[in-house]
């Protein structure tokens, strides 16, 4: 444990990666949780998978590998998609479910063509293109942090000015709107967020695990309270222990991919919580309503004999 901690503290890497990981954790978790408390999902593995064209897009017109100028790629992309879905909700008679789907394996498809492309391209350059499809936490270095720490600090403000709205939007959109909020403008706004999120993850995870940094932390956190205050501050806590264990199990064993074992820590958060949470758990609803039997069958008063 001693060892363990004076590596996060002084190895530059473990330290990197760590902080990488928790920031993730914690932007993803607090963000994410309005996505579980809207019932989407899906979105987020939309929106992470629809960034790998943007990333593929982004190389292609610079030729730079720089993981601000893929970000940035990815995070429009995502953007795009986001708003094609809303599109399609808003303009045809299909459901938010099969919007999203459709947008989901559009714009994969064409991220998996342009990364064969790049691939088969003559440029040396190119190597390592294909690390965002998984994640390649190993990699993050201090400017990667910092980066994170800038694009996620900026989302998490934004939320906190809006937390009312957002608030209200999540919970009584056709109230909002009756009151003057504009519930297409603050879902296009909630989904930006989750964008920058997204974008800040696929060097830690990749696109094909980021959907569960979105849903995971959130989803726990539901299971441990009904304050939405609190379940935002317990999904922050709970991405950011999965970020820091995942890293550390990686760096301490080696050979083990950063971004797996990140969500396998997150999973083992996901059950604990699913059993054990003290607002929405499997075994305490089960005792909830085991007692609830017991009250039932007792009697509420003991008969009393008659005298004939």
């Amino acid at each position: 444990m001693g060892d363990t901690l004076h590596d996060l503290i002084f190895d530059y890497t473990l330290r990197n990666v760590a902080l990488g990981s928790a920031l993730l954790g914690i932007v993803s978790g607090v963000l994410g949780s309005f996505a579980v408390l809207r019932r989407q999902g899906l979105l987020g593995d939309t929106l992470s998978h629809a960034a790998l064209p943007g990333i593929c897009i982004a190389f292609l017109l610079t030729g730079s590998k720089d993981s601000l100028v893929l970000l940035i790629g990815a995070a429009i992309a995502g953007w795009i998609g986001s708003l094609l879905m809303l599109w399609v909700v808003r303009e045809t008679v299909l459901s938010e479910d099969a919007a999203l789907g459709i947008v989901l394996s559009t714009f994969f498809g064409v991220g998996i063509v342009l990364l064969s492309v790049i691939q088969h391209r003559n440029d040396a350059n190119q190597a390592g293109i294909d690390r965002y499809l998984f994640g390649q936490a190993a990699a993050l270095i201090e400017r990667n942090v910092i980066t994170f720490a800038v694009l996620g600090g900026a989302a998490l403000f934004i939320l906190f000015l809006l937390y009312k709205e957002m608030k209200l939007f999540t919970f009584d959109p056709a109230f909002g709107d009756t009151i003057g909020f504009n519930s297409t403008l603050l879902s296009v706004l909630m989904t930006t967020l989750l964008v920058i999120a997204i974008a800040i993850g696929l060097q830690t995870v990749g696109v094909v695990l980021m959907a569960a940094m979105i849903i995971g932390p959130g989803a726990a956190a539901r299971q441990w309270t009904n304050r939405l205050g609190v379940m935002l501050v317990l999904g922050g806590i709970f991405g950011a222990a999965a970020g820091i264990c995942g890293a550390v199990l990686s760096v301490t064993e080696s050979g083990l991919p950063t971004g797996p074992m990140i969500i396998l820590s997150l999973t083992v958060i996901v059950v604990i919580s699913l059993l054990f949470g003290s607002a929405q758990g499997i075994l305490r609803d089960g005792f909830q309503q085991r007692r609830n039997r017991r009250n039932l069958a007792a009697p509420d008063f003991e008969a009393e004999e008659v005298a004939p």
